[in-house]
């Protein structure tokens, strides 16, 4: 096995190593790692840790086949990395170690999977960073990503893997166009213990001063490279992190957001009081505080985009067209006789609702030779009707129920399922449910 071209330029080769240290390693770490369930997930499938000798970030992919399941069991088998490596060892072997940690959540999440066939269809990115004491051998799968600040210039160390970033190489879309793609969220690459596992391994070499970040997309795909650059060039590597989490949010994003910085320093400096690794997010299984209501608080509070429920209610606004009749006008109109008054009541009454149960009886019976595609109980099912009611009467029922659940689709197709997917006839919906189980298959699989 060979190292990779360190992908980030080199703007100064920093100072020479500290070789009079007792260890010969020129360097160290300080630490920090945050994690937010955010403002709009429930549950938080992102982890984080960050120790001495290891820095890593998982974002867990797989909705109700628990995502967090997935990174958390990745970020435990990778934290056993973080050891004081030997010294004297070459690039193949730091990359070999990485490779084998990642390989090994790889195969326990496919272990768990195994046991539990609910979890089918789980996944997480995974960046990782081991530390040596002069230099950081990178694991990388998905798109979670590492930065590196080096002299005030940030460099992203990582490169995506979605469909998305191909876009971008092969130079078929621009960065603008990229960050409103309807399939911006499509990976390509991850843990899930099935497909095989080909993660990009590669050194880059530090120098004091330099300035490490791994962050789940719910930071990047929400925060431009220039901001980033800009809070983490201030204060501790606790400050930045917690900073970028906030400015995440801020910046509207709805995904769990993790963030883990790293320091490099001279390895004679003097640790920062209470220094110790520290898990978060989903491998932490963080108990937070609950509301009144039982749901989960974030550590960063504020509105949700979108959200009105501080607003009172307000009347329906008058409709397009239509006009207020004049009340004098009304009053002066001419009136039927009194003694055909209710005679001509009762006949208008019985002709509309002869009208409506013509209407009604013909649109039942046409519903019934119509197909849709729609969701009952989180399930996919196909309904036969329409899906609509007239005048109280239900023209649709559900006619088959498939085990495809509904949030393992990607967001497009459950937006379709609300407005129903429209079908000729019975075999052609469930050709179009085969279909979405096998979509929903490869998504899961390669995308969040």
């Amino acid at each position: 096995m060979t190292a990779a071209t360190d992908p980030t330029p080199d703007p100064s080769p920093g100072p020479a190593p500290n070789a009079g240290t007792a260890d010969g390693r020129p360097f160290r770490l300080e630490f920090a790692a945050v994690s937010d369930v955010g403002r709009v997930r429930k549950d938080n499938q992102d982890s984080g840790y960050a120790g001495p000798w290891l820095l890593t970030v998982c974002d867990g992919v797989g909705g109700a086949a628990r995502g967090d399941i997935a990174s958390s069991t990745a970020v435990q088998q990778l934290r056993k990395l973080d050891e004081e490596p030997a010294l004297g060892l070459v690039d193949d072997d730091l990359i070999g170690l990485v490779s084998h940690a990642l390989h090994m959540a790889h195969d326990e999440i496919g272990h768990l999977v195994d046991h539990d066939p609910t979890l089918n269809g789980t996944s997480t990115t995974s960046t990782v960073g081991l530390f040596d004491g002069s230099k950081l051998t990178v694991g990388h799968v998905g798109d979670s990503r590492a930065y590196l600040l080096r002299n005030g210039a940030i460099h992203q160390v990582t490169h995506d893997h979605t469909f998305v970033q191909t876009l971008l190489d092969e130079g078929r879309i621009t960065e603008e166009e990229a960050k409103t793609h309807p399939h911006r969220n499509l990976i390509l690459k991850a843990l899930d213990g099935t497909r095989e596992l080909e993660p990009d391994l590669f050194i880059v070499d530090l120098a004091a001063g330099d300035r490490l970040m791994f962050c789940s997309d719910g930071v990047c795909g929400y925060v431009d490279d220039p901001r980033i650059a800009d809070i983490l060039a201030t204060g501790t590597p606790e400050y930045a992190a917690v900073e970028l989490v906030r400015v995440s949010l801020d910046s509207g994003s709805t995904d769990n957001v993790t963030c883990v910085v790293a320091d490099v320093v001279p390895s004679d400096t003097v640790p920062s009081a209470g220094l110790e690794a520290q898990m978060v997010g989903a491998a932490a299984e963080l108990k937070r505080r609950t509301t009144k209501t039982g749901q989960m608080t974030a550590l960063f509070r504020g509105h949700r985009m979108g959200d009105t429920g501080e607003l009172d209610p307000i009347d329906e606004e008058i409709p397009d067209g239509a006009i207020a009749a004049d009340p004098e006008e009304m009053r002066y109109a001419l009136q039927a006789p009194a003694k055909y008054l209710k005679l001509r009541w009762a006949f208008g009454l019985l002709t509309l609702l002869g009208v409506v149960w013509v209407a009604a009886a013909t649109a039942y019976v046409w519903s019934q030779n119509q197909w849709y595609i729609g969701e009952q109980d989180g399930n996919v099912t196909i309904f036969r009707g329409v899906p609509t009611t007239m005048i109280g009467l239900d023209l649709s029922e559900p006619y088959q129920t498939s085990d495809l659940k509904v949030d393992d689709l990607a967001e497009t197709y459950q937006n379709q399922l609300e407005d129903g997917i429209h079908s000729k006839d019975l075999a052609g919906a469930q050709e179009k449910v085969q279909s979405l189980a096998d979509q929903s298959a490869a998504d899961a699989g390669s995308g969040s």
